[in-house]
């Protein structure tokens, strides 16, 4: 996998075309978060940050990261600061270890035979009084030169990974190809399938005419934003589950059910940020008795995805490269407490903050890290091809990836009802490779057939997010004459005999 900066001994492709001036004096970022003592300690390549300190503010510009782009030359300063502290240190540890000589030699100080006596216990208790003083300076420095060093980790931790030359700069995505055929003709056509409204083929339209979804209900119990799967729609949320479920495990995915509650630290170290670069609230997080803050217990947040418990199995562990790829599957409830500002994008299932979700991760060794990140974006191309919609599939620019993606594929499905958005496009699954970014901050460590420890790449991707997938195959499978919904073939399985989800009668 080529990059367009170096990451692990990936070379340059692309050069950055942005010069920084050097900065003034800088400490650490005072908006990031302390880690409690239980979180794993992080190892971050810092001298490759100074080493390339242009390529890594352009990387945070490329990506949004604005406020983050002046960090490489901050810890550049703070380097310099440290080192002037090391070298100040060390000639104050060779003073000291000379008067530790003179106090244990047999000799009066000045090196002649003892005469008077009173002399040199008034000598040593001289040197003993400036061996004191050095000892605290020592210490004073000490402090300092960890200060540093935390100021120059925070400033680190804050960065984005660098990413892939596969990935395009800027904000355009690259069309790579597309799944199934178009199901829906242009508004031009004269096709009767084209006369439908957008209101007639949206799907919240579809599931109040056939009571397959309860908004209205989940508004009053819980808000906007969250909703009840009802008859049809509920069985297709389990179908969808098991159905991504078999796939996954038909390729070498292990099952496994993760915790939907999460330490706040394990969701950081996985590139997830309570808040936006825009300060808006992104993770639910769990409130703090006051006894528990006091006693500094660790924050707790609902997952956003089973990406970020799944990292978490392995923190501050070792695999051994024998055992790699260690590829896992799991459906779990995921919660994102932004889901977007109200209007046509944000009506229905599109976004929404509580959804049933099937992940897969896996773990990976770097050479491996392409093959596994093509066999992810594969299942999910399976699914899609087998649930029969019309989808394309984005390679997506620097502007879309997160902190933790070296390169990201996005599929989108073709809705009937948001036409008139986006020409009718909606993401519906997501596949990255993280490198070595998730475990160097959760200390997943590998180890090589040689003996040596290294870290390993992280790869997860979508295999299906039901509430846009449920959502999609209401519009794509509606006939509006019938008044019903074609189910998917490959979903009978789970049905219960269900072939289409029409009107209850009686």
């Amino acid at each position: 996998m080529a990059l367009n900066r170096p990451v692990l001994g990936f070379s340059l492709l692309k050069k950055p075309h942005t010069r920084l001036q050097p900065p003034k004096r800088f400490s650490s970022s005072p908006s990031t978060p302390s880690r409690p003592s239980i979180a794993p300690k992080p190892n971050i390549d810092i001298k490759h940050i100074r080493q390339k300190p242009e390529l890594h503010a352009q990387n945070c510009l490329d990506r949004n990261y604005d406020a983050q782009a002046s960090h490489p030359l901050k810890i550049i300063a703070l380097f310099d600061e440290w080192k002037a502290l090391q070298q100040h240190g060390r000639s104050l540890r060779e003073k000291n270890n000379t008067l530790r000589t003179k106090l244990s030699h047999s000799k009066t100080f000045s090196g002649r035979d003892v005469v008077d006596e009173s002399a040199p216990e008034e000598d040593k208790a001289t040197i003993l009084e400036e061996a004191r003083v050095l000892k605290q300076q020592i210490g004073e420095i000490e402090a300092q030169e960890e200060a540093l060093t935390t100021s120059m980790e925070d400033l680190a931790l804050e960065l984005p990974n660098l990413t892939s030359a596969e990935t395009p700069i800027g904000k355009t995505p690259r069309l790579i190809k597309y799944i199934n055929e178009h199901p829906d003709p242009p508004p031009s056509s004269t096709s009767s399938s084209s006369s439908s409204s957008p209101l007639s083929r949206s799907h919240v339209y579809i599931a109040s005419a056939l009571d397959l979804i309860d908004f209205s209900a989940a508004a009053l119990t819980s808000g906007w934003g969250f909703y009840y799967l009802k008859n049809g729609a509920a069985l297709l949320e389990h179908a969808l589950v098991s159905y991504a479920l078999s796939t996954a495990m038909a390729r070498g995915f292990t099952p496994i059910t993760p915790p939907s509650l999460t330490y706040s630290h394990i969701s950081t170290a996985c590139g997830f940020r309570p808040r936006d670069t825009g300060g808006e609230q992104q993770v639910y997080s769990i409130a703090q008795s006051a006894s528990d803050a006091h006693r500094g217990k660790p924050e707790l947040s609902l997952a956003g995805t089973a990406e970020i418990p799944f990292a978490g199995m392995h923190a501050s562990a070792e695999l051994d490269v024998s055992a790699l790829p260690l590829r896992v599957v799991g459906a779990s409830r995921c919660y994102r407490a932004e889901a977007g500002s109200r209007g046509v994008d944000t009506k229905g299932l599109y976004r929404v903050h509580e959804f049933t979700k099937v992940e897969m991760f896996a773990w990976t060794s770097p050479a491996d890290a392409p093959a596994l990140f093509d066999a992810v974006v594969a299942v999910q191309m399976q699914i899609l091809r087998q649930l029969g919609l019309h989808c394309r599939v984005l390679e997506q620019p620097t502007a879309d990836l997160g902190a933790s993606a070296v390169r990201k594929r996005d599929i989108e499905a073709f809705f009937p009802g948001r036409r008139e958005r986006d020409g009718g496009w909606g993401e519906v699954t997501s596949a990255s490779i993280c490198t070595d970014y998730q475990t160097r901050r959760l200390a997943t460590r590998m180890r090589e057939a040689d003996g040596r420890v290294g870290w390993p790449y992280t790869v997860n991707g979508t295999a299906v997010a039901v509430p846009r997938v449920l959502a999609a195959l209401l519009e794509n499978g509606w006939n509006e004459e019938r008044e019903c919904v074609r189910v998917p073939k490959c979903l009978w399985p789970w049905m219960h005999g269900l072939r289409e989800i029409g009107k209850k009668r009686g």
